[in-house]
């Protein structure tokens, strides 16, 4: 244990006194009256599923983010799959992407039957690099499957020429990034087709679910057909021209968003401005906090681009520390901070390892920042305190393990 100086605290996790009474989660949903409401008002309608509410989920969605369609889905697993079928992805083809992302990013391209191929990412976003992703480009290659890291939109254009000029398409996982802009468009309507999650954690919620947006009439059909059965018809439209037939036209998932889900998405989608600038806000707040710390490094944030802020993820500067990223960690919640790592990378996972040989060091960069990450709470409900509480407790920390 370092020696304690006059100044410093004993920490937490050494039997001192926390920073905070009660645990800061990482992230956590915020529920108002009327969202609860807009999801009564469902139940006692006659559509609780494949209903009015759906439609109008999905045009709000696409109108926000500037896409012509929006497809609703079950989960953001279960879109991203989607959009890897509406690709035509199959067995023998392969789709790049990251390492650094949660396993659904790769495993939607192993539903199909495809092979994921990853490249390293970049030193500064840690998002996918777009130079490591052309180096991977084969005669295989169908689909580039950036992912925007913690809400910092990917380098699109880059994807999008080098897509073009293989005739790949573009498929961005989007999942944290619902409201960030790239080059002041906003995420959702740049590329073939994005993604975006639902998660309780995410800017807007649904409890589970996911969305499609793409400005492609022909990835609209094919999405709304997958994710019902590959019927190509739904049950409200039967009902409204009064006929029952239904043709199954290709092999889909039950992978549809309830209307109950839809109505509270609705209503929240109505707060995401709001949420969005609250995001920022702490964002701001922590990046003064630790501008003097020259134990971590703060996430990065290009000049073309507004991030949305899904996470917060610091870099330790293990080189000026006196302890390993888990020791770290666990002093951190022993002061009742609620910290995660995002993400152990894919290929490091027993299944990725057991299933394509992978070893370790096959992508150095988002190998190194693994261990260095700690994702600090970032959340919009989060109160001035608990971001006060947040900065103390890494500056607490950092000092007392600071070589």
């Amino acid at each position: 244990m370092p020696m304690l100086s006059s100044k410093q605290e004993l920490l937490a996790v050494d039997g001192g006194t926390p920073v905070r009474k009660t645990l800061l989660p990482y992230g956590h949903q915020s529920i108002a009256e009327d969202d609860i409401q807009a999801v009564v008002n469902v139940l006692r309608s006659d559509w609780l599923t494949t209903g009015p509410k759906v439609g109008e989920f999905e045009e709000a969605f696409a109108a926000v983010v500037g896409a012509k369609h929006a497809v609703s889905f079950s989960s953001g697993t279960a879109a991203l799959h989607g959009c890897i079928f509406a690709a035509g992805l199959k067995p023998g083809d392969e789709a790049i992407t990251t390492p650094l992302t949660f396993a659904a990013t790769a495993n939607c391209v192993l539903y199909q039957g495809a092979t994921p191929i990853f490249a390293d990412v970049s030193a500064d976003t840690l998002n996918l690099d777009p130079e490591k992703a052309a180096a991977k480009i084969t005669a295989h290659t169908r689909a580039i499957l950036p992912v925007d890291y913690a809400g910092h939109p990917a380098d699109m254009d880059a994807f999008l020429d080098f897509a073009g000029r293989h005739k790949m398409v573009v498929i961005e996982d989007a999942s944290h990034a619902l409201g960030a802009e790239y080059r002041d468009h906003r995420v959702g309507g740049i590329v073939d087709m994005s993604v975006f999650s639902f998660h309780p954690v995410k800017h807007l919620t649904t409890g589970e679910g996911g969305m499609v947006t793409t400005d492609h009439a022909d990835y609209a059909q094919a999405l709304q057909r997958f994710r019902n059965h590959g019927i190509s018809s739904d049950a409200r439209q039967r009902q409204a021209e009064g006929q029952w037939l239904y043709e199954m036209v290709l092999l889909g998932f039950n992978y549809r968003l309830t209307d109950i889900a839809c109505a509270l998405g609705l209503s929240q989608l109505k707060n995401l401005d709001a949420n969005l600038l609250r995001r920022r806000e702490i964002a701001a707040r922590y990046a003064a906090g630790f501008r003097e710390q020259a134990a971590i490094m703060q996430p990065v944030v290009r000049t073309d681009v507004n991030p949305a802020w899904h996470l917060y993820p610091i870099r330790l500067n293990l080189e000026k520390l006196s302890a390993d990223r888990a020791q770290i960690f666990r002093a951190l919640r022993a002061e009742n901070i609620g910290v995660n790592v995002h993400y152990i990378p894919v290929h490091r996972h027993p299944y990725y390892r057991d299933r394509f040989g992978y070893r370790g060091g096959e992508y150095p960069v988002a190998e190194d920042a693994y261990e260095r990450l700690i994702s600090l709470p970032m959340f919009h409900g989060m109160s001035d305190q608990d971001v006060e509480d947040v900065v103390s407790a890494v500056n607490k920390i950092a000092g007392y393990y600071a070589r």
